[in-house]
């Protein structure tokens, strides 16, 4: 409902005519009447807003898609759903701007315990109306046809109503229960909501409309909370969609690759295996799931590199840590850090075979009745003891000393970051979970989670041997946890130095034939 508004100036408005009018609404053959068969998702949706609705007894839940958004002027960026609406629906890439998602309760004595699911959206509009042709935005001549009600509740097993009718639903008996939304999906959204509330609390008590706002935002942020803590144990519908994403990925990786000595010999290389990745993740699903990281030589310790405005040079590491969105917006998360000539240096190596033994042993930690935490502490003792054998902590630090808390931490001079996160339909998946729901939480499983120890020098850390300055590494995989460990989605994907080289090697021995 919030979707921003585009500008464009009046005076460019084509004139329409009730002769043309009349005329464009006919000769068109017959709509199909068939209807879109049930989603693969539909079922696992609903299991989802079982959950939640047992959470949230007897209160009406407003979950929206959010609206688009202008990227210039006239022209919007492509839509992504909200991630809880998205999550509890079943629609995925470019599914239904402005649209709300209602979990309405039961009442009445005789009612069942539960809420009925309503999608209120704008639905296909009859070829008379101005929409049909006229709407560059919203109408079928534009951007194509738009799902019929009939459509959505056969694709998604729910309720579907017309968008105009959502105000008017949220509002009713809206003193009588309570309503919780999740604010920052749709301002517009949230604020009708407001509204409704002061409405009905200004009728019941005045004075107290302060003290009920307060309380409202409350059971917003706890709706929000439980939605995205929803997340963090997948279904077997998500781990099919992570594996799918994964796979994605893995021919982005095999496509750089082959690609490497291109983005060398053109020049703004790192441009160049933007686009490579980018057109294999378009291709296989949605896109990317985040914006790649394609950082060569000294950009690679910039960890969140995404300008990717530099050459690739032979000798130089690239690191490429990037991921496919699949349709779903489930989304991979890895990274790789290649020797672009396709063979390590010595130092490189050294560096690379240590972030290697980190990753491996905080994969080595990914296992039911470990904490989350573990996994980094498992992987940043490893890079604690390679800094401290290197002489790179300061006099008198050893591994015990930099590991403490409170004193210590000197290794995070060459690891900043966190060893993992929990992976899904968001990158950084389950965001709103407390500290104890998630870094003090135990693993369980069907929790998906990245881990991605890393060592970054600088080219003007005068801390480091030269021979490693300008050289940053990071490797990445996509860790599901099972009954008795783990499993490494990613484990296809070459890991080691010596495999690394050998599947540049392949790669281009492959496309040269």
């Amino acid at each position: 409902m919030s979707s921003e508004e585009q500008k464009t100036s009046p005076s460019r408005k084509r004139p329409t005519t009730d002769e043309f009018r009349a005329f464009v609404a006919t000769g068109w053959a017959p709509r199909s009447t068939a209807v879109t068969p049930r989603s693969d998702a539909a079922d696992w949706a609903a299991k989802r807003r079982e959950a939640i609705s047992a959470a949230f007894p007897g209160d009406r839940l407003v979950v929206p898609a959010g609206g688009l958004k202008v990227r210039s002027n006239d022209t919007d960026y492509v839509f992504r759903p909200h991630s809880a609406f998205a999550h509890l629906t079943g629609l995925g890439s470019d599914r239904e701007p402005d649209a709300v998602l209602v979990l309405e309760p039961r009442r009445g004595d005789d009612a069942p315990a539960g809420h009925d699911a309503v999608v209120y959206f704008r639905p296909l509009a009859d070829r008379d109306t101005e929409e049909f042709f006229g709407d560059s935005r919203y109408g079928e001549f534009w951007v194509g046809a738009r799902p019929t009600l009939e459509d959505v509740e056969s694709e998604l097993g729910v309720t579907a109503r017309h968008i105009d009718e959502f105000g008017e639903a949220v509002a009713k008996d809206a003193g009588a229960l309570t309503v919780r939304v999740v604010r920052d999906a749709d301002p517009e959204v949230a604020a009708l909501v407001d509204r409704a509330r002061q409405a009905a609390a200004a009728a019941s008590d005045t004075q107290q409309a302060d003290v009920h706002a307060e309380q409202a935002r409350e059971a917003d942020d706890e709706l929000s909370a439980a939605l995205s803590l929803l997340r963090m144990v997948k279904d077997e519908w998500e781990i099919e969609q992570m594996r799918s994403a994964v796979d994605g990925t893995h021919r982005g990786f095999d496509a750089v690759i082959a690609d490497l000595p291109e983005a060398v010999r053109r020049g703004r290389g790192e441009r160049w295996v933007e686009g490579v990745f980018g057109l294999h993740a378009r291709h296989h699903g949605n896109g990317v799931g985040y914006d790649s990281i394609c950082a060569s030589g000294d950009h690679a310790n910039t960890l969140h590199w995404i300008k990717n405005t530099g050459d690739i040079r032979d000798g130089d590491l690239l690191l490429l840590d990037a991921g496919v969105e699949v349709d779903s917006l489930f989304t991979a998360d890895i990274t790789r850090t290649l020797p672009v000539s396709g063979t390590f240096t010595d130092a490189q190596r050294q560096i690379y075979d240590a972030v290697y033994a980190a990753q491996e042993a905080g994969i080595a930690a990914c296992k039911p009745g470990n904490k989350f935490s573990d996994v980094h502490a498992a992987a940043i003792r490893v890079i604690a003891e390679h800094l401290h054998a290197w002489g790179l902590l300061p006099e008198g630090i050893d591994v015990e000393a930099t590991l403490d808390a409170d004193h210590g931490q000197y290794h995070r001079r060459w690891m900043v970051h966190g060893t993992s996160h929990h992976l899904g339909i968001d990158v950084h998946d389950c965001a709103l979970a407390t500290r104890e729901q998630y870094n003090d939480a135990v693993l369980e499983p069907g929790m998906i989670l990245t881990v991605e120890p890393g060592l970054y020098f600088k080219a003007d850390d005068e801390l480091v041997p030269a021979q490693f300055r300008g050289n940053g590494v990071r490797i990445e995989d996509d860790v599901l946890i099972t009954a008795d460990g783990c499993e490494n989605l990613s484990a296809a994907m070459p890991r080691t130095s010596a495999d690394v080289e050998a599947w540049i090697a392949r790669t281009w021995a492959d496309r040269s034939a």
